[in-house]
């Protein structure tokens, strides 16, 4: 068994590991001709997991290497909850959270104390979740939860701090279009989830300027209680002396009456066609294809892990074999049927090329779709990926932090304690026929949206090629009212 009790087995022993495997004087010719003993266990850590009497879920692991304390909180919000002229309100909730400081203490006094302390504190709001994290010196421990559960729950707000975010906010609005793979990221979300799905939604000038500091008082009013939050704690402490120093710093703080959630809708569907934004000062053009993607409980969600490592998991991969090293269309392509926790990702397949190669960069791609069905997966390709996939899946769990991580996201999207330990043997127990009716399946080149973000002059002669073609307008809406 491999424990994080034994921590002598660098990555260099386990090179070597694998490396003399064969018996002495049994040399070979190829590196195809090796053969490697079966993989060992893995003992992952579990961490106790308590619920308090306020309905706070705490998950505790210790870990003595360092002296230091890690505390993460997932809180049950996120932007996709946000109404839609308020787009903007959880990202600013999430920030100034954190930089308007507490009740008790200015966020520039906070700034001070944690630098003293040598101690960090973070908030943010995402799409679909809300996160805070602290990190300090154990000795410090006590003294550091105690500020953390005071930013939770008595955030100040300071309206200087909210001004100094609702700038940068704005300041970001105009720089939006700047970066072509923002461009192609953002407007390939409208075209998957419709441009309306909290999915896809940009904030404007106007969203941003309409959110005020009672906005943000609201919103942390509605979302920030005891039984919305789960808890994470790693590092060298004793158990039984952080819960007990947890419960009395949250012992009084209530939960909340139930919140309904409303639902985050996106587009079923996506429109097939060819989809084009202009912007000139590119020397290159951007390609992304696809639609719809797939939540992780899907069912074949072990047979696509192994597809979009047979399509672009390696440099020895088919997209990157056969169009970036063979052809040389482009320095970075990838693709692969996505996933999200609790809604579906984006299959999407994407690259960057010349702007006289786009054409030949949009075929590129759309054969490789095809080749996933016409030439199937191969045994030989089906093994190597699940080798690559089990090989590496170690050093996603070497270390406490790691595996808190991963089971603080189960726990926070409702998936089983035992997903992480699911995994490895989920890989195994695929076989190639599941790979190929996944590709069958997930992969339809004749369904895809494509978009190109390139120069008109450049990218003419591939767009000509298609009899339709509706262009994006991207022209950053101006405020109302003027500046």
């Amino acid at each position: 068994m491999i424990s994080f009790k034994n921590r002598q087995l660098s990555v260099w022993n386990l090179v070597l590991l694998l490396v003399f495997v064969t018996p002495v004087g049994a040399q070979v010719k190829h590196v195809e001709e090796l053969t490697y003993p079966p993989l060992p266990e893995i003992e992952i850590p579990q961490p106790i997991r308590v619920v308090l009497d306020n309905g706070m879920t705490v998950l505790m692991m210790e870990d003595h290497e360092l002296p230091l304390v890690r505390v993460s909180a997932w809180i049950r919000t996120g932007s996709r909850l946000e109404p839609a002229n308020k787009i903007g309100l959880a990202e600013l909730t999430g920030s100034v959270m954190r930089a308007g400081g507490t009740s008790t203490m200015s966020g520039d006094a906070l700034d001070d104390y944690l630098e003293g302390k040598a101690a960090i504190i973070e908030t943010a709001i995402g799409e679909t979740a809300g996160t805070a994290s602290m990190s300090c010196l154990a000795d410090d421990f006590q003294e550091i939860l105690h500020t953390f559960v005071d930013v939770l729950r008595h955030p100040a707000f300071e309206l200087e701090k909210l001004a100094i975010a609702k700038n940068k906010a704005m300041a970001s609005i105009a720089r939006q279009n700047d970066d072509p793979d923002a461009i192609l990221s953002r407007e390939f979300s409208k075209l998957v989830y419709g441009k309306t799905s909290p999915y896809a939604r940009t904030p404007t000038y106007d969203t941003i300027r309409s959110i005020t500091r009672d906005d943000l008082m609201e919103w942390h009013k509605r979302y920030f209680h005891p039984n919305r939050i789960i808890l994470g704690l790693v590092g060298d402490f004793q158990q039984d002396n952080a819960l007990t120093l947890l419960k009395t710093f949250v012992q009084d703080w209530s939960p909340s009456s139930s919140v309904e959630d409303q639902t985050a809708l996106y587009q079923p569907v996506t429109p097939p066609g060819v989809f084009y934004v202009e912007k000139n000062d590119m020397t290159q053009a951007k390609i992304m294809m696809g639609y719809l993607g797939v939540q992780r409980r899907n069912p074949d969600y072990y047979p696509l892990v192994i597809v979009n490592q047979i399509l672009s998991g390696s440099f020895g991969a088919r997209l990157f074999s056969n169009i970036r090293s063979k052809q040389g269309l482009a320095y970075d392509v990838h693709g692969g049927v996505g996933f999200q926790w609790d809604y579906p990702g984006l299959a999407e397949l994407s690259m960057s090329t010349k702007t006289e190669t786009t054409g030949k960069g949009i075929d590129a791609l759309i054969v490789e779709a095809k080749r996933m069905i016409t030439n199937p997966p191969t045994h030989e390709e089906v093994a190597k990926a699940k080798a690559s996939i089990l090989n590496s899946f170690v050093f996603s769990v070497d270390s406490p932090k790691k595996v808190l991580g991963k089971l603080l996201t189960y726990e926070y999207y409702g998936y089983p304690s035992d997903w992480l330990a699911r995994f490895r043997k989920g890989i195994e127990q695929v076989t190639v026929a599941q790979v190929r009716r996944a590709a069958q399946t997930y992969l339809r080149p004749d369904d895809f949206a494509i978009l190109i973000v390139g120069p008109r002059k450049g990218t003419s002669a591939a767009r000509a090629r298609y009899k339709t073609v509706r262009e994006l307008d991207i022209t950053i809406p101006e405020p109302t009212g003027g500046a």
